[in-house]
């Protein structure tokens, strides 16, 4: 059975007419993805298919923001453009998060550098490696994604690390990266790799304040830990 197309619904009900005439506020969460969605399918209205992916992902948009554009691709209805717009507007939403936390803070515990990288790995399903470059008095100067990996590992350049470090005149930096499996506990690469760049660090005066694991939910901290040394 064909359902109803949205353009045969009462215009209250029509989404894009409800957001101009009530406020994005009163749109469910499927209701806003079926306006990024445009039209459904010989099956579903838009509405219709935008239930049946948050379905699948158990209703939870933490979950819908680590599909991929072949993810969305998958349902009968969605080509490539409306995939790659679903998209877009999720890497926007995670981008807003992530300027909210970068504003002139400072960094004076595991839990500020916590606070002020964890957006950067929301979602992931790969390793990335961030670096936050800090002032003299522990403020932000900015943050740099060094490299990106695969699910059990990124390789991180410590000539790149320390080149950026000293373009932007930083005193000191604090290392990141996530376990996209979940594990906090750091890999004997991971402490390797800490020890090499906590080492070179010394030889210029530039000081390593902290390496983070960062999962989902929680981090691990070398310097809370005793690991720098």
């Amino acid at each position: 059975m064909i359902q109803s197309t949205i353009k045969c619904w009462a215009e209250d009900d029509r989404p894009r007419e409800k957001l101009i005439q009530k406020g994005r506020s009163v749109l469910t969460d499927a209701e806003l993805i079926a306006i990024l969605i445009g039209s459904g399918n010989r099956e579903h209205s838009a509405v219709d298919l935008a239930r049946i992916i948050l379905a699948d992902c158990e209703n939870n948009l933490h979950q819908l923001s680590k599909k991929s554009v072949k993810d969305f691709m998958k349902y009968k209805g969605i080509g490539e453009a409306k995939a790659v717009s679903i998209y877009a507007a999720l890497e926007l939403s995670r981008r807003r998060i992530n300027e909210e936390h970068l504003k002139e803070n400072s960094v004076h515990s595991s839990v500020d550098s916590y606070n002020e990288l964890k957006s950067s790995f929301i979602d992931l399903d790969h390793e990335q490696f961030y670096v936050l470059f800090l002032s003299r008095s522990n403020k932000i100067l900015g943050k740099e994604q060094i490299s990106r990996g695969g699910l059990s590992g990124t390789v991180a350049d410590g000539k790149i690390i320390f080149q950026k470090a000293l373009e932007m005149k930083s005193s000191a930096i604090i290392l990141a990266h996530n376990h996209p499996s979940g594990q906090l506990k750091p890999s004997q690469a991971d402490i390797r790799l800490t020890k090499q760049l906590v080492d070179f660090g010394k030889l210029i005066d530039l000081h390593i304040l902290d390496h983070l694991i960062i999962t989902d939910n929680n981090y691990f901290s070398f310097a809370d830990e005793g690991m720098l040394n």
